[in-house]
Protein backbone atom coordinates (compact mmCIF):
# COMPACT_ATOMS: atom_id res chain seq x y z
CA UNK A 1 0.00 0.00 0.00
CA UNK A 2 1.34 3.38 -0.99
CA UNK A 3 0.42 6.73 0.59
CA UNK A 4 -2.41 7.40 -1.88
CA UNK A 5 -4.00 4.00 -1.18
CA UNK A 6 -3.74 4.56 2.57
CA UNK A 7 -5.49 7.92 2.27
CA UNK A 8 -8.19 6.50 0.02
CA UNK A 9 -8.76 3.53 2.32
CA UNK A 10 -8.99 5.83 5.34
CA UNK A 11 -11.52 8.14 3.67
CA UNK A 12 -13.61 5.19 2.45
CA UNK A 13 -13.66 3.70 5.94
CA UNK A 14 -14.82 6.98 7.48
CA UNK A 15 -17.53 7.48 4.87
CA UNK A 16 -18.81 3.93 5.13
CA UNK A 17 -19.64 4.50 8.80
CA UNK A 18 -21.36 7.89 8.49
CA UNK A 19 -23.22 7.91 11.82
CA UNK A 20 -20.23 6.76 13.88
CA UNK A 21 -17.86 9.16 12.12
CA UNK A 22 -20.33 12.04 12.36
CA UNK A 23 -20.89 11.63 16.11
CA UNK A 24 -17.15 11.36 16.73
CA UNK A 25 -16.41 14.51 14.71
CA UNK A 26 -19.32 16.27 16.46
CA UNK A 27 -17.70 15.70 19.87
CA UNK A 28 -14.54 17.42 18.67
CA UNK A 29 -16.55 20.17 16.91
CA UNK A 30 -18.41 21.06 20.11
CA UNK A 31 -15.13 21.35 21.99
CA UNK A 32 -13.53 23.56 19.34
CA UNK A 33 -16.69 25.70 19.11
CA UNK A 34 -16.59 26.21 22.89
CA UNK A 35 -12.96 27.34 22.69
CA UNK A 36 -13.73 29.68 19.77
CA UNK A 37 -16.72 31.24 21.51
CA UNK A 38 -15.11 31.68 24.93
CA UNK A 39 -11.82 33.09 23.62
CA UNK A 40 -13.74 35.42 21.31
CA UNK A 41 -15.58 36.77 24.33
CA UNK A 42 -12.23 37.29 26.07
CA UNK A 43 -10.80 39.01 22.98
CA UNK A 44 -13.89 41.18 22.70
CA UNK A 45 -13.53 42.20 26.33
CA UNK A 46 -9.88 43.04 25.70
CA UNK A 47 -10.70 45.20 22.68
CA UNK A 48 -13.46 46.94 24.63
CA UNK A 49 -11.22 47.76 27.58
CA UNK A 50 -8.40 49.02 25.34
CA UNK A 51 -10.88 51.20 23.46
CA UNK A 52 -12.10 52.61 26.77
CA UNK A 53 -8.54 53.52 27.73
CA UNK A 54 -7.59 55.05 24.39
CA UNK A 55 -10.78 56.90 23.47
CA UNK A 56 -9.48 59.99 25.26
CA UNK A 57 -6.13 60.04 23.47
CA UNK A 58 -2.87 58.23 24.10
CA UNK A 59 -0.45 61.02 25.12
CA UNK A 60 -1.59 61.26 28.71
CA UNK A 61 0.27 60.72 31.99
CA UNK A 62 -1.79 60.48 35.17
CA UNK A 63 -0.46 61.83 38.47
CA UNK A 64 -2.29 60.76 41.63
CA UNK A 65 -1.67 61.71 45.26
CA UNK A 66 -0.13 59.00 47.42
CA UNK A 67 2.57 56.47 46.60
CA UNK A 68 1.30 53.25 45.03
CA UNK A 69 3.41 50.26 44.04
CA UNK A 70 0.75 48.41 42.07
CA UNK A 71 -1.78 49.25 39.41
CA UNK A 72 -5.05 50.64 40.72
CA UNK A 73 -6.15 53.46 42.95
CA UNK A 74 -3.20 54.84 44.93
CA UNK A 75 -3.32 54.14 48.63
CA UNK A 76 -2.85 57.82 49.41
CA UNK A 77 -5.74 59.23 47.40
CA UNK A 78 -7.68 59.87 50.57
CA UNK A 79 -4.74 60.40 52.91
CA UNK A 80 -1.63 61.84 51.30
CA UNK A 81 1.37 63.43 53.01
CA UNK A 82 0.82 66.46 50.79
CA UNK A 83 -2.13 66.63 48.39
CA UNK A 84 -1.79 67.65 44.77
CA UNK A 85 -2.70 71.30 44.28
CA UNK A 86 -3.65 73.65 41.49
CA UNK A 87 -0.17 75.16 41.86
CA UNK A 88 1.31 71.73 41.13
CA UNK A 89 -0.74 71.54 37.93
CA UNK A 90 0.48 74.99 36.88
CA UNK A 91 4.11 74.05 37.61
CA UNK A 92 3.85 70.87 35.51
CA UNK A 93 2.41 72.86 32.62
CA UNK A 94 5.73 74.69 32.23
CA UNK A 95 7.78 71.49 31.70
CA UNK A 96 9.40 70.66 28.33
CA UNK A 97 7.21 68.61 25.95
CA UNK A 98 4.13 69.23 28.12
CA UNK A 99 1.27 70.66 26.09
CA UNK A 100 -1.20 71.16 28.95
CA UNK A 101 -2.31 69.85 32.31
CA UNK A 102 -5.77 68.96 33.52
CA UNK A 103 -6.56 69.06 37.26
CA UNK A 104 -9.48 66.84 38.23
CA UNK A 105 -11.81 66.49 41.20
CA UNK A 106 -14.83 64.21 41.00
CA UNK A 107 -17.76 63.36 43.20
CA UNK A 108 -21.53 63.16 43.20
CA UNK A 109 -24.02 65.81 44.09
CA UNK A 110 -27.51 67.15 43.59
CA UNK A 111 -28.15 69.32 40.52
CA UNK A 112 -31.29 71.49 40.30
CA UNK A 113 -32.45 73.17 37.12
CA UNK A 114 -35.48 73.61 34.89
CA UNK A 115 -37.75 72.89 37.83
CA UNK A 116 -36.18 69.44 38.28
CA UNK A 117 -33.54 67.87 40.52
CA UNK A 118 -31.17 65.02 39.81
CA UNK A 119 -28.28 63.38 41.65
CA UNK A 120 -25.39 63.03 39.23
CA UNK A 121 -21.62 63.09 38.76
CA UNK A 122 -20.00 66.44 39.49
CA UNK A 123 -16.67 66.79 37.72
CA UNK A 124 -14.37 69.64 38.66
CA UNK A 125 -11.97 70.28 35.81
CA UNK A 126 -10.12 72.88 33.76
CA UNK A 127 -10.58 74.48 30.37
CA UNK A 128 -8.24 71.91 28.74
CA UNK A 129 -10.65 68.99 29.14
CA UNK A 130 -12.09 69.11 25.62
CA UNK A 131 -8.63 68.95 24.02
CA UNK A 132 -7.14 66.48 26.48
CA UNK A 133 -9.96 63.94 26.40
CA UNK A 134 -11.18 64.50 22.81
CA UNK A 135 -14.52 65.60 24.26
CA UNK A 136 -16.46 68.00 22.04
CA UNK A 137 -19.00 70.67 22.90
CA UNK A 138 -22.35 70.26 21.14
CA UNK A 139 -23.91 73.54 22.21
CA UNK A 140 -22.37 76.75 23.53
CA UNK A 141 -18.80 76.56 24.83
CA UNK A 142 -16.73 74.86 27.50
CA UNK A 143 -15.33 76.38 30.68
CA UNK A 144 -13.24 79.50 29.91
CA UNK A 145 -9.54 79.85 30.88
CA UNK A 146 -10.20 81.81 34.09
CA UNK A 147 -7.79 82.21 36.96
CA UNK A 148 -7.70 78.65 38.40
CA UNK A 149 -8.02 79.97 41.96
CA UNK A 150 -10.89 82.44 41.31
CA UNK A 151 -13.00 81.06 38.48
CA UNK A 152 -16.45 82.27 37.54
CA UNK A 153 -19.49 80.13 38.39
CA UNK A 154 -20.02 78.54 35.00
CA UNK A 155 -21.25 74.99 34.35
CA UNK A 156 -21.36 72.68 31.33
CA UNK A 157 -23.92 69.86 31.16
CA UNK A 158 -23.54 66.35 29.84
CA UNK A 159 -26.03 65.49 27.08
CA UNK A 160 -28.08 63.14 29.26
CA UNK A 161 -28.23 65.56 32.19
CA UNK A 162 -29.36 68.33 29.82
CA UNK A 163 -32.24 66.16 28.60
CA UNK A 164 -33.23 65.19 32.14
CA UNK A 165 -33.31 68.78 33.39
CA UNK A 166 -34.36 70.84 30.39
CA UNK A 167 -35.66 68.38 27.81
CA UNK A 168 -35.54 69.93 24.34
CA UNK A 169 -35.23 73.48 25.71
CA UNK A 170 -32.04 75.47 25.15
CA UNK A 171 -30.32 75.51 28.55
CA UNK A 172 -27.72 78.17 27.69
CA UNK A 173 -27.90 81.04 30.15
CA UNK A 174 -30.11 79.10 32.56
CA UNK A 175 -29.29 79.11 36.27
CA UNK A 176 -28.78 75.78 38.05
CA UNK A 177 -27.77 74.76 41.55
CA UNK A 178 -24.98 72.25 42.09
CA UNK A 179 -24.77 71.14 45.70
CA UNK A 180 -26.59 74.31 46.72
CA UNK A 181 -24.24 76.64 44.78
CA UNK A 182 -25.53 78.68 41.84
CA UNK A 183 -24.04 78.30 38.35
CA UNK A 184 -24.81 79.60 34.88
CA UNK A 185 -25.02 77.01 32.09
CA UNK A 186 -22.74 77.98 29.19
CA UNK A 187 -22.49 74.72 27.26
CA UNK A 188 -23.68 71.18 26.58
CA UNK A 189 -21.29 68.34 25.71
CA UNK A 190 -21.70 65.81 22.91
CA UNK A 191 -22.71 62.30 23.88
CA UNK A 192 -19.63 60.31 24.95
CA UNK A 193 -21.11 57.20 26.55
CA UNK A 194 -19.78 55.31 29.56
CA UNK A 195 -16.28 54.57 30.75
CA UNK A 196 -15.82 51.71 33.24
CA UNK A 197 -19.34 52.16 34.53
CA UNK A 198 -19.26 55.98 34.71
CA UNK A 199 -21.81 57.68 32.46
CA UNK A 200 -19.93 60.71 31.13
CA UNK A 201 -23.15 62.08 29.64
CA UNK A 202 -24.91 62.13 33.02
CA UNK A 203 -22.54 64.69 34.57
CA UNK A 204 -22.04 68.40 35.17
CA UNK A 205 -18.64 70.03 34.63
CA UNK A 206 -17.63 72.96 36.85
CA UNK A 207 -14.32 74.76 37.56
CA UNK A 208 -11.98 72.64 39.65
CA UNK A 209 -11.60 75.28 42.37
CA UNK A 210 -15.37 75.33 42.81
CA UNK A 211 -15.43 71.54 43.16
CA UNK A 212 -12.71 71.64 45.83
CA UNK A 213 -14.94 74.03 47.78
CA UNK A 214 -18.07 71.97 47.10
CA UNK A 215 -16.55 68.69 48.32
CA UNK A 216 -14.45 70.34 51.05
CA UNK A 217 -11.25 68.80 49.68
CA UNK A 218 -7.72 70.03 50.23
CA UNK A 219 -6.25 68.50 47.11
CA UNK A 220 -6.93 67.21 43.65
CA UNK A 221 -8.06 63.71 42.78
CA UNK A 222 -5.71 63.61 39.79
CA UNK A 223 -3.62 65.69 37.41
CA UNK A 224 -3.55 64.53 33.80
CA UNK A 225 -0.48 65.69 31.90
CA UNK A 226 -0.83 65.89 28.10
CA UNK A 227 2.51 65.75 26.29
CA UNK A 228 3.44 66.29 22.66
CA UNK A 229 3.32 63.40 20.21
CA UNK A 230 6.71 61.80 19.69
CA UNK A 231 8.09 63.20 22.94
CA UNK A 232 10.36 60.92 25.01
CA UNK A 233 7.91 59.59 27.58
CA UNK A 234 10.56 58.51 30.09
CA UNK A 235 12.06 61.97 30.05
CA UNK A 236 8.66 63.59 30.59
CA UNK A 237 7.95 61.23 33.50
CA UNK A 238 11.31 62.01 35.13
CA UNK A 239 10.78 65.75 34.78
CA UNK A 240 7.36 65.42 36.42
CA UNK A 241 8.91 63.42 39.23
CA UNK A 242 11.71 65.95 39.81
CA UNK A 243 9.35 68.93 39.95
CA UNK A 244 6.88 67.30 42.34
CA UNK A 245 9.61 65.96 44.64
CA UNK A 246 11.06 69.47 44.83
CA UNK A 247 7.64 70.94 45.64
CA UNK A 248 6.52 68.20 48.07
CA UNK A 249 9.81 67.33 49.70
CA UNK A 250 9.43 63.66 48.80
CA UNK A 251 7.81 61.24 46.39
CA UNK A 252 4.30 61.14 47.86
CA UNK A 253 2.58 60.71 44.51
CA UNK A 254 2.13 58.10 41.79
CA UNK A 255 2.89 58.61 38.09
CA UNK A 256 1.21 56.26 35.65
CA UNK A 257 1.64 56.36 31.90
CA UNK A 258 -1.11 55.15 29.67
CA UNK A 259 1.17 52.46 28.27
CA UNK A 260 1.69 51.08 31.79
CA UNK A 261 -2.07 50.89 32.24
CA UNK A 262 -2.46 49.12 28.91
CA UNK A 263 0.38 46.67 29.67
CA UNK A 264 -1.12 45.65 33.01
CA UNK A 265 -4.60 45.48 31.53
CA UNK A 266 -3.31 43.39 28.62
CA UNK A 267 -1.59 40.94 30.99
CA UNK A 268 -4.76 40.48 33.03
CA UNK A 269 -6.96 40.02 29.97
CA UNK A 270 -4.50 37.57 28.41
CA UNK A 271 -4.78 35.42 31.51
CA UNK A 272 -8.58 35.67 31.39
CA UNK A 273 -8.68 34.73 27.70
CA UNK A 274 -6.34 31.78 28.26
CA UNK A 275 -8.37 30.61 31.26
CA UNK A 276 -11.70 30.62 29.42
CA UNK A 277 -10.01 28.94 26.45
CA UNK A 278 -8.70 26.22 28.76
CA UNK A 279 -12.24 25.68 30.08
CA UNK A 280 -13.39 25.17 26.51
CA UNK A 281 -10.46 22.81 26.01
CA UNK A 282 -12.01 20.41 28.51
CA UNK A 283 -14.66 19.71 25.89
CA UNK A 284 -11.86 18.81 23.47
CA UNK A 285 -10.60 16.19 25.91
CA UNK A 286 -14.09 14.72 26.07
CA UNK A 287 -14.08 14.58 22.27
CA UNK A 288 -10.70 12.82 22.41
CA UNK A 289 -12.15 10.17 24.68
CA UNK A 290 -14.89 9.70 22.08
CA UNK A 291 -12.32 9.17 19.32
CA UNK A 292 -10.42 6.66 21.46
CA UNK A 293 -13.59 4.73 22.20
CA UNK A 294 -14.77 4.69 18.57
CA UNK A 295 -11.37 3.63 17.21
CA UNK A 296 -11.08 0.86 19.79
CA UNK A 297 -14.48 -0.47 18.76
CA UNK A 298 -13.49 -0.13 15.10
CA UNK A 299 -10.43 -2.34 15.63
CA UNK A 300 -12.61 -5.07 17.09
CA UNK A 301 -15.21 -4.78 14.35
CA UNK A 302 -12.65 -4.77 11.54
CA UNK A 303 -10.39 -7.59 12.74
CA UNK A 304 -11.16 -9.72 9.66
CA UNK A 305 -10.52 -6.72 7.42
CA UNK A 306 -7.14 -6.19 9.08
CA UNK A 307 -6.30 -9.85 8.52
CA UNK A 308 -7.17 -9.52 4.84
CA UNK A 309 -4.92 -6.49 4.48
CA UNK A 310 -2.10 -8.40 6.12
CA UNK A 311 -2.71 -11.36 3.80
CA UNK A 312 -2.32 -9.25 0.66
CA UNK A 313 0.97 -7.84 1.90
CA UNK A 314 0.13 -4.80 4.03
CA UNK A 315 2.76 -4.12 6.65
CA UNK A 316 2.08 -3.41 10.26
CA UNK A 317 3.24 0.19 9.83
CA UNK A 318 0.74 0.68 7.00
CA UNK A 319 -2.12 -0.76 9.01
CA UNK A 320 -1.19 1.50 11.89
CA UNK A 321 -1.17 4.48 9.54
CA UNK A 322 -4.66 3.61 8.27
CA UNK A 323 -6.15 3.84 11.76
CA UNK A 324 -4.11 6.89 12.74
CA UNK A 325 -5.20 8.56 9.50
CA UNK A 326 -8.84 7.88 10.31
CA UNK A 327 -8.41 9.43 13.77
CA UNK A 328 -6.75 12.53 12.29
CA UNK A 329 -9.42 12.79 9.60
CA UNK A 330 -12.23 12.74 12.14
CA UNK A 331 -10.41 15.22 14.39
CA UNK A 332 -9.70 17.52 11.43
CA UNK A 333 -13.32 17.47 10.26
CA UNK A 334 -14.44 18.15 13.83
CA UNK A 335 -11.91 20.98 14.22
CA UNK A 336 -12.92 22.79 11.04
CA UNK A 337 -16.59 22.19 11.77
CA UNK A 338 -16.09 23.55 15.28
CA UNK A 339 -14.52 26.76 13.96
CA UNK A 340 -17.44 27.27 11.59
CA UNK A 341 -19.91 26.53 14.38
CA UNK A 342 -18.12 28.96 16.70
CA UNK A 343 -18.17 31.72 14.07
CA UNK A 344 -21.88 31.11 13.54
CA UNK A 345 -22.47 31.45 17.30
CA UNK A 346 -20.46 34.71 17.34
CA UNK A 347 -22.58 36.09 14.48
CA UNK A 348 -25.76 35.04 16.29
CA UNK A 349 -24.63 36.72 19.51
CA UNK A 350 -23.90 39.90 17.56
CA UNK A 351 -27.54 39.94 16.44
CA UNK A 352 -29.18 38.84 19.70
CA UNK A 353 -26.90 40.68 22.16
CA UNK A 354 -25.26 43.55 20.22
CA UNK A 355 -23.96 45.15 23.43
CA UNK A 356 -21.84 42.08 24.25
CA UNK A 357 -18.23 42.66 23.11
CA UNK A 358 -17.31 39.59 21.05
CA UNK A 359 -14.39 39.58 18.62
CA UNK A 360 -12.95 36.48 16.86
CA UNK A 361 -9.64 35.43 18.40
CA UNK A 362 -7.98 33.98 15.30
CA UNK A 363 -4.77 32.70 16.97
CA UNK A 364 -6.82 30.74 19.49
CA UNK A 365 -8.96 29.31 16.67
CA UNK A 366 -5.87 27.98 14.93
CA UNK A 367 -4.54 26.65 18.22
CA UNK A 368 -7.87 24.90 18.90
CA UNK A 369 -7.71 23.09 15.54
CA UNK A 370 -4.07 22.06 16.17
CA UNK A 371 -4.98 20.77 19.65
CA UNK A 372 -7.93 18.87 18.16
CA UNK A 373 -5.59 17.17 15.68
CA UNK A 374 -3.13 16.32 18.47
CA UNK A 375 -5.92 14.88 20.59
CA UNK A 376 -7.12 12.84 17.61
CA UNK A 377 -3.59 11.59 17.01
CA UNK A 378 -3.04 10.66 20.66
CA UNK A 379 -6.47 9.04 20.97
CA UNK A 380 -5.83 6.92 17.87
CA UNK A 381 -2.36 5.70 18.81
CA UNK A 382 -3.32 2.79 21.08
CA UNK A 383 -6.08 1.40 18.82
CA UNK A 384 -3.78 1.77 15.77
CA UNK A 385 -0.90 -0.03 17.47
CA UNK A 386 -3.26 -2.79 18.64
CA UNK A 387 -4.56 -3.22 15.09
CA UNK A 388 -1.02 -3.41 13.69
CA UNK A 389 -0.05 -6.12 16.21
CA UNK A 390 -2.93 -8.49 15.43
CA UNK A 391 -1.89 -11.94 14.26
CA UNK A 392 -2.83 -12.38 10.55
CA UNK A 393 -4.12 -15.95 11.00
CA UNK A 394 -6.27 -15.06 14.02
CA UNK A 395 -7.57 -11.97 12.22
CA UNK A 396 -8.69 -13.96 9.17
CA UNK A 397 -10.54 -16.42 11.40
CA UNK A 398 -12.54 -13.59 13.01
CA UNK A 399 -16.21 -13.35 12.05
Amino acid sequence: MNAREIVGFTATSAVSHKLRSGLTALGIAIGVAAVVLLTSMGQGLRNYMVAQFTQFGTNIIAVNPGKAQTFGMPTGVLNSARPLSLADAEALKRLPYVRSTLPLVQGSGSVEGGGRERKTIVSGTGDELTEALSFRVALGKFLPPDDPNTPRSFAVLGSKLRNELFGSRNPLGERIRVGGQRYTVIGVMESKGTMFGFDLDDAVYIPVAKSLELFNREGLFEIDVMYEKGAPVDEVVESIRRVLIARHGGEDFTITTQQQMLDVLGSVLNVVTFAVGALGGISLLVGGVGIFTIMTIAVRERTAEIGLLQAIGARRRQIRDVFLGESLLLAGIGGIGGVLLGLACIALLGVLVPALPVSPAWPYMGLAVIVALLIGLIAGVLPAVRAARLDPVDSLRAE
